[in-house]
């Protein structure tokens, strides 16, 4: 099992990325400096905290650690004053939200893990962790989230969870496995948004 420091570390990179992806959003959505701090905390800590209300570590552990807030504030400011250098990347809410995808979905599936989950549950809940922040970034701006409608977004984030139960069971170093794990969410996320990979889209019956 990976160690909680290691689990913190994770957290808190994948803290920083989704928090860099909420900001992005909001300076695209012309918010003010403290709309775009707000969405950027939502979008770093909303499926850390489901996880933990979950699995009954309450409270979150993004409320009760400074670090969280702290490492979203940051994320925000450098965004608001730098989002010229941000944007210049290509698809900066997509990539870091890729980041932050794969590092959340693999602490959910330990942490899950470690409160004793079964491995379908653990899969479940590294998923939800994954997804949480996208979710709640886009419901607060009034778009639909990413994982209704966009390229292998929750499948990226099960895959990754998949990897650390799968190694869990086999008896393979935590780490690298979680480092595997995130890695390949990322790669199937990235590579989805690059080459439009999508899974079948629901047509309406104005279409047939």
């Amino acid at each position: 099992m990976i160690t909680a420091t290691a689990v913190l570390a994770l957290d808190l990179v994948g803290t920083f990325a989704f928090a860099i992806s909420g900001a992005t959003l909001g300076v695209r959505k012309q918010l003010d400096l403290f709309g775009v701090l707000v969405l950027a905390f939502a979008a770093a800590t909303a499926g850390g905290i489901a996880r933990d209300a979950l699995l009954g570590a309450v409270p979150p552990a993004a409320l009760v650690d400074w670090r969280y807030l702290a490492v979203s504030i940051f994320a925000g400011l450098i965004t608001f004053y730098g989002y010229r250098g941000v944007e210049q990347l290509n698809h900066p809410v997509q990539l870091f939200d890729a980041v932050g995808l794969g590092l959340f979905a693999v602490t959910g599936a330990e942490k899950a893990l470690a409160f004793g989950l079964g491995p379908s549950g653990a899969v479940l809940l590294g998923m939800l962790s994954g997804i949480g922040g996208g979710i709640a970034r886009d419901l607060l701006v009034a778009e639909i989230p990413n994982v209704l409608q966009r390229e292998f977004y929750a499948v990226a984030a099960l895959l990754g969870a998949v990897c650390v139960v799968a190694g869990d069971a086999l008896g393979l170093p935590a780490t690298p496995v979680a480092i595997f794990g995130a890695s390949t969410c990322f790669v199937l996320r990235y590579l989805a948004i690059r080459r439009n990979w999508q899974l079948p889209v629901a047509g309406s019956r104005h279409d047939r």
